[in-house]
């Protein structure tokens, strides 16, 4: 069993969808970045890279990639799960915090888990997606962005 952390924050920006968990959020504006900037994946997807012992998500999709402008970060997730594939990894455990003032999350949280389950192919007891505040604190707590967490654990062959 290996155990990975992922971390990912993105600014508000006006003009974007608010991607989060593969879910279009409602909401007057959206995560700034170079893919759909979809901060829960991004934290999920260095937390699968780093207990591989693989390089984080930069290397593999590089900002300055035209490839990979826009892209929807559920095809980046599909990419990563077949490189802990090819190392004969599969992800065990996911426990995500996603760190946001606004939007509501509650109403997504399902679907983001289903949208896991589609692609990592885990059961969904094994997917925790939570939604905090930042009490009004700092950048987040000012809706300048919004951040996410996730540990997960892999396995190799047989739990």
């Amino acid at each position: 069993m290996r155990i990975g952390s992922g971390y990912d924050v993105h600014k508000l920006a006006e003009g974007r969808d608010c991607i989060i968990g593969g879910v279009k959020i409602p909401y007057e504006k959206g995560l700034l970045g170079h893919s759909d900037a979809d901060v829960l994946i991004h934290a999920l997807m260095d937390a699968l890279l780093g207990a591989a012992g693989l390089k984080d998500i930069g290397y593999y999709f590089p900002p300055e990639d035209d490839a990979y402008k826009g892209i929807s970060s559920m095809i980046l997730l599909k990419h990563v799960n077949s490189l802990l594939k090819e190392r004969g990894l599969e992800a065990y455990n996911i426990d995500i915090m996603v760190i946001s003032e606004t939007p509501k999350l509650k109403p997504h949280i399902d679907t983001m888990k289903a949208n896991l389950q589609s692609v990592l192919e885990i059961p969904l007891d094994r997917i925790s997606i939570k939604a905090t505040t930042n009490e009004m604190l700092g950048a987040i707590g000012r809706r300048e962005g919004i951040a996410a967490q996730a540990v997960v654990s892999v396995y190799e062959g047989e739990v």
